[in-house]
């Protein structure tokens, strides 16, 4: 009894004291960065670099993003229809937003909501592991010996100035900045290693493979910190450039750079993305660590072949030379997965199966988690408005399996072929309400708040996408209310089979059941389909939702008219509380029937519009 006691005690007292632990953490590790600061100023200087530098790369990725607006994320929907365009855009993008993190969790994001296929999102991050280097060849270029504070502090002060002038440029002045502070890190830092001349990392004993291991780890560990491969790149350029490391042991940390970068993505992609956006992330790291690996097993081709070609080249920097092996080594890589890639997306699809559930609804005591409302989804608009209607989507299931339990049908009925009405089996049990609070309620609600971190940009178009997703789970939530009422009487006279209105509440629930069956297929219709093109697919879907809205409309209120229920009443075949109760109920029914009518008029589709 005491151990189960304090086994009890254990996670509540974690709990509690794991935000004041955090705090007290962060403030001590603050604390001895302000006093290694007052005993280097070198050191200072060195960290003030690297932060402007890490935080001009934010600055550029929220303002490009913000400028570019659904734009960025349209194009790359349309550039990923073969390996080709997917590997061109992940070039592409990669150069111009130089963050190999944020393409490769975009496109994380874009697979998680079925914007594009796993085969394309394969090929963009073999396209962006290719155009990170031409980071690597922008940083030596500008990195050697030319300064580049005079062309920083003019973009600084324009980038700040267009910032107030107009509010429509101020996310363009915001990215100015960025490239300014990014310039202005890259001196600071250049100065921060000339400080450190005595200190020379060449001088380690390690020789040949070990030595290449090392810094190879040095180069992993220093990105997972610095949670980026740019910012790697521009300290190992700059130790390169004071003779603080060696040209092999730069080549040794570039390699263990890409690393670091697949592994932080690798992690955030797995703990917050669907099957398919796991598969992607899995595949991002095995690309990387097969890559490392083979380029540590051609180390010495590798690097001879840097060394003839930047002799016949004439590029005597070994800056040009550490990029032109980062390139190399990028592109070996990708001439071996380019001609295996589906090979490779099947062994994926094994690893990671599918999961598909018999039934969306688990046991009463366990609250529903969203499956598509993830933080990396916020990055993109047009990726989190398709999150929010696929999350519609899975709570309109949820609605379904609630209402089918309302009227006493078994879950799984919904999902047969044949889809066929079974008798209630007693005895009964009255849990909607339960199911709602505990299962409804909390996933509209993570709805409600991840929708209310999505900027629109006064975009009208999204706008109005985001609002017909906001009306469908409205209603969702309205037609299982409408359940919840309807169940108490369903609970009463289908427990007794002797009951007068026992048939009337049979034809009740056949009635429904045979509505929720039409409008889970025409739900099934809303998954692409590889045989039409989107335009006819989009026309199909179209034809079946009007099919069954006019389907709805025209239905009878329930088997029965009312004014056979009033006969029945008139003839003393049913009292008047069983009369009341019926016509409540048939009433309960029509507006569970309105409401899924409005679900597919709201129900944002996003891979048609």
């Amino acid at each position: 009894m005491k151990n189960r006691y304090l086994n009890s005690m254990v996670p509540t007292f974690v709990l509690r004291h794991y935000k004041k632990t955090k705090y007290l953490g962060l403030l001590l590790l603050l604390v001895a960065l302000v006093y290694s600061f007052i005993m280097n100023s070198a050191w200072m200087v060195l960290c003030y670099g690297l932060a402007l530098f890490l935080f001009g790369m934010q600055c550029i990725e929220e303002g490009l993003h913000n400028t570019a607006g659904g734009t960025l994320e349209r194009v790359m929907a349309k550039s990923t229809a073969t390996p080709a365009k997917g590997f061109l855009f992940g070039i592409f993008s990669t150069f111009l937003l130089q963050s190999t993190t944020l393409v490769s969790l975009l496109t994380i994001a874009f697979l998680s909501t079925g914007m594009i296929t796993l085969s394309g999102g394969l090929a963009v991050i073999l396209g962006t592991n290719l155009g990170a280097t031409s980071g690597a060849w922008l940083l030596a270029l500008a990195g050697q010996s030319v300064s580049l504070s005079p062309a920083a502090v003019p973009m600084l002060v324009v980038g700040v100035f267009i910032g107030f002038l107009d509010k429509r440029l101020k996310f363009f002045g915001q990215a100015l900045v960025g490239i300014a502070l990014i310039f202005l890190g890259i001196d600071s830092i250049k100065d921060g290693f000339g400080a450190f001349a005595n200190i020379e990392l060449n001088s380690i004993e390690a020789s040949g493979i070990s030595q290449v291991l090392l810094f190879t780890l040095i180069g992993f560990l220093l990105t997972c910190v610095l949670q980026s491969s740019h910012a790697t790149l521009i300290l190992i350029l700059a130790a390169l450039a004071a003779g603080q490391i060696t040209l092999t042991q730069g080549f040794a940390i570039a390699l263990g750079s890409n690393l670091g970068s697949s592994f932080t993505t690798a992690l955030v992609g797995m703990l917050s993305s669907d099957r398919n956006g796991q598969r992607l992330a899995l595949a991002h790291l095995i690309y990387n660590w097969v890559t490392a690996l083979l380029a540590l097993i051609l180390w010495v081709p590798l690097t001879y072949t840097v060394a003839w070609a930047a002799k016949i080249a004439g590029m005597s920097s070994p800056l040009l030379q550490l990029a032109l092996f980062h390139t190399l080594f990028n592109v070996l890589g990708v001439s071996v997965f380019w001609g295996i890639q589906q090979q490779f997306i099947e062994k994926l699809k094994v690893f990671l199966p599918d999961k598909r559930p018999k039934k969306q609804l688990p046991d009463d005591s366990e609250a529903v988690l969203p499956r598509h409302l993830h933080k990396n989804m916020l990055k993109a608009t047009d990726t989190a408005i398709s999150a929010v209607s696929q999350e519609t989507q899975h709570l309109t299931t949820l609605a379904l399996e609630v209402i089918c339990h309302a009227i006493y049908v078994p879950n799984a009925e919904l999902y047969r072929p044949a889809g066929r009405l079974t008798d209630p089996k007693l005895p009964l049990k009255l849990d909607v309400q339960t199911i709602y609070e505990w299962q409804i309620k909390p996933l509209y609600s993570e709805i409600l708040n991840f929708t209310s971190k999505i900027d629109v940009n006064h975009n009208g178009k999204l706008q109005k996408k985001l609002t017909e997703a906001h009306i469908a789970a409205f209603h969702v939530v309205e037609i299982v209310k409408q359940s919840k009422h309807l169940q108490k009487n369903m609970h009463q006279f289908l427990s007794n089979p002797d009951a007068e209105v026992y048939r009337d509440y049979m034809a009740l629930r056949q009635s429904l059941f045979e509505m929720l069956l039409s409008f889970n297929a025409v739900r099934s219709l809303f998954q692409p389909s590889k045989e039409l093109d989107k335009e006819s697919y989009a026309k199909l879907i179209e034809e079946k939702q009007l099919a069954l809205i006019n389907f709805i409309e025209n239905s009878e209120e329930a088997h029965l008219p009312h004014t056979q229920v009033l006969d029945k009443l008139r003839e003393n075949q049913i009292d008047k509380m069983q009369a009341s109760s019926l016509i409540n109920d048939m009433n309960y029914v029509r507006r569970i029937k309105t409401g899924l009518s409005e679900i597919l008029i709201s129900l944002d589709n996003s891979q048609f519009r």
